[in-house]
C-alpha cells in the first residue's frame, strides 16, 4: 500500500496532558506501526515537542485531529516520507 509512511512533527503543547497520553493516542490509529516522542524545550506553560510516527498509509489529518484534541499545536512538518519505501535523507556537502 501506498500512502505516507513517516511524518516528524514539530508541535506546541501544554503540561497537561503529559506526553504519554499523546504517544498512545496516536498510536492507537489505524495504520500507525509505532510512535516516538521527544522532548526538545520547556517553559513554565508549554513543552516543545518532536512526534516522529511511522506506519503504512498515514492518515495526516486524522493525527492533527488527535493533536489539537490533546490541546496541541502543529508548529511544522519536518519531514514526509510516501511511496511504497521509506528513503532515508542523504547529507551532501551543503548540510
Amino acid at each position: 500500500m501506498k500512502g505516507l509512511r513517516r511524518l516528524v512533527l514539530d508541535v506546541l503543547k501544554p503540561h497537561e496532558p503529559k506526553t504519554i497520553i499523546y504517544a498512545l493516542k496516536l498510536a492507537e490509529l489505524e495504520n500507525v506501526d509505532g510512535v516516538n516522542i521527544h522532548l526538545s524545550e520547556i517553559d513554565q506553560a508549554t513543552e516543545n515537542i518532536k512526534i516522529t510516527i511511522l506506519g503504512n498509509n498515514l492518515n495526516y489529518e486524522q493525527i492533527r485531529n488527535i493533536i489539537e484534541d490533546l490541546g496541541g499545536v502543529i508548529h511544522s512538518v519536518d519531514e514526509v516520507v510516501a511511496g511504497k519505501i521509506i528513503v532515508e535523507s542523504v547529507k551532501t556537502e551543503q548540510d
